[in-house]
């Protein structure tokens, strides 16, 4: 069985498609509870709505928190839906936006991913946008070793033994980096059938772009990321608009936390291997860093979870 956790908060112009989108999908033994988080527009009515004709949708209402709220807000949102799910009663979870236009076979395809290859622990395919001008479809910027966090799709095994998402900045990308340090692969797949349009471009939802950048950058400080792999990473970035303002937007949010003093991860042994893991990536690119971690932290991996101090298996039948 799989549980879809989707939040949202005054989504309602989007709404209605996103829902049917998701229920739209060729995979079945499915449970979707949708977590309100205090809209003030017409959300609650459209929820009711589908609610009231579909038995295995259960909506969570959140009290308005004055805004919303990305990092710990989203994690937040996350949990208050997962809290009402028995963990134990399915093999798989996704943590998914309101705001994605998916595939037909998206989950289906995805499983597939998933049971052909045991240490997959997460993954994703790829977010499309539209452009404001052209209004051609064009492609965020993703990486095939993470999933992307607008949708996180999970082997439950996998996201207890990481201790699930932290509430913070860059919680979508330690949970992948954490997965890997573990013995997990943490993937996105970039094929026709599993690319989705994101209704919103990724970091343009809480005070426009700019601020999305610079905040991506104080999340890299916050996460563990050296100065010379950050400094990569902006330039990076050059190759994909808004290039030379966008750019400096990242360097400035990590440069800015680095002179705050502004907390870090706590984690030490994660910083660790993250930094070296980026410094693989800085010398033998990202394809084979990934491929290099995946064996060097093959022994680690155990494809079973804990709970209450009982194994229990994955790859049950949906």
């Amino acid at each position: 069985m799989v549980s879809l956790v989707i939040a949202t908060f005054n989504h309602a112009r989007l709404l209605g498609d996103a829902l049917d989108s998701a229920l739209a999908q060729t995979l079945r033994g499915v449970e979707i509870v949708v977590v309100d988080d205090g809209s003030t527009d017409e959300t609650p009515a459209i929820l009711a709505e589908y609610a009231g004709r579909l038995p295995y949708l259960r909506v969570v209402r959140r009290t308005d928190r004055g805004g919303r709220q990305v990092g710990p807000g989203v994690v937040e949102a996350f949990y208050a839906g997962l809290e009402t799910a028995r963990m134990e009663d399915f093999d798989y979870l996704c943590k998914l936006d309101m705001d994605l236009d998916l595939p037909v076979r998206y989950f289906e395809l995805l499983m597939q991913r998933m049971e052909s290859d045991p240490r997959i622990g997460t993954t994703s395919g790829k977010p499309w946008f539209v452009h404001p001008q052209r209004g051609t479809l064009v492609p965020e910027v993703c990486g095939d070793e993470m999933s992307v966090g607008m949708t996180k799709f999970y082997r439950r095994t996998c996201f207890e033994q990481i201790g699930g998402f932290v509430p913070a900045l860059m919680w979508d990308g330690i949970d992948c980096h954490r997965c890997r340090m573990l013995g997990w692969k943490a993937r996105s797949f970039d094929e026709p059938e599993l690319r989705f349009v994101h209704l919103r471009p990724m970091g343009s939802s809480d005070g426009g772009w700019l601020r999305g950048r610079i905040r991506h950058g104080r999340g890299q400080y916050f996460m563990g990321t050296g100065p010379l792999y950050m400094a990569a990473s902006a330039l990076f970035r050059t190759l994909h608009p808004p290039r030379v303002v966008g750019a400096a937007a990242i360097g400035w949010g990590w440069l800015a936390a680095l002179l705050e003093r502004a907390p870090r991860y706590e984690d030490r042994e994660f910083r660790r291997f993250l930094r070296e893991y980026q410094f693989d990536c800085l010398l033998l690119g990202k394809r084979r860093a990934t491929a290099r971690a995946d064996v060097r932290q093959a022994p680690r991996w155990c494809g079973r979870a804990q709970n209450d101090g009982q194994p229990l298996q994955t790859g049950g039948s949906l």
